[in-house]
């Protein structure tokens, strides 16, 4: 495989089934940053116990589908290729947080991100999952994409949320209340 073609030194790239785009493009936007988000919970793997990592390891797999689609006009020839994307993957995470919130104290208070290594870089990964979100949601105002797409990322941003709060406490650091700052009394 090469590594470099020289086809984007114009500032335009090609999407699955061969058209091209400027770089700016929001599908490009869209589908970069859930490779961020891949790269992110990749960076938390390699923190975590095997258990937590294949975890980890499948919402990757997930990820690189996710990218896929994105990549992938609706019209094209392409999309016959594509992996399917089905109803199961948000199942999944869905499970996946209900058995682990299930271990954690109930939550009282919005927390500062941060703990043990793992739980950071998780939250980290949840911030990159919230702005993936975000700009696929803005991709598809003006392109369909799937709704099953912006659930999953929905739903996995929450998912990143509760393995970094188990994370903390398989570790036993506690949750970090956020502090409402104080307004100083004037003299």
């Amino acid at each position: 495989m090469v590594i470099y073609t020289r086809t984007g030194d114009d500032g335009t790239t090609s999407l699955f089934g061969g058209d091209r785009v400027h770089k700016s493009d929001r599908r490009i936007d869209a589908y970069g940053t859930v490779d961020e988000l891949n790269a992110a919970v990749g960076l938390a793997a390699v923190a975590s116990d095997p258990p937590a990592v294949d975890a980890l390891r499948q919402v990757q797999h997930d990820l690189f589908v996710i990218g896929a689609h994105l990549a992938t006009p609706p019209d094209s020839p392409s999309t016959q290729k594509l992996p399917p994307l089905d109803e199961t993957i948000v199942g999944r995470l869905e499970m996946q947080i209900d058995a682990a919130d299930a271990q954690l104290p109930t939550l009282r208070a919005f927390i500062l991100p941060g703990g043990c290594e793992l739980a950071a870089r998780l939250h980290l990964a949840r911030t990159v999952c919230r702005r993936a979100e975000r700009l696929v949601v803005r991709f598809s105002e003006d392109r369909p994409v799937s709704p099953l797409i912006l659930t999953y990322l929905n739903r996995l941003g929450d998912w990143l949320f509760v393995q970094a709060r188990l994370a903390n406490h398989r570790q036993s650091i506690p949750d970090i209340p956020w502090q409402k700052p104080r307004v100083p009394t004037p003299p």
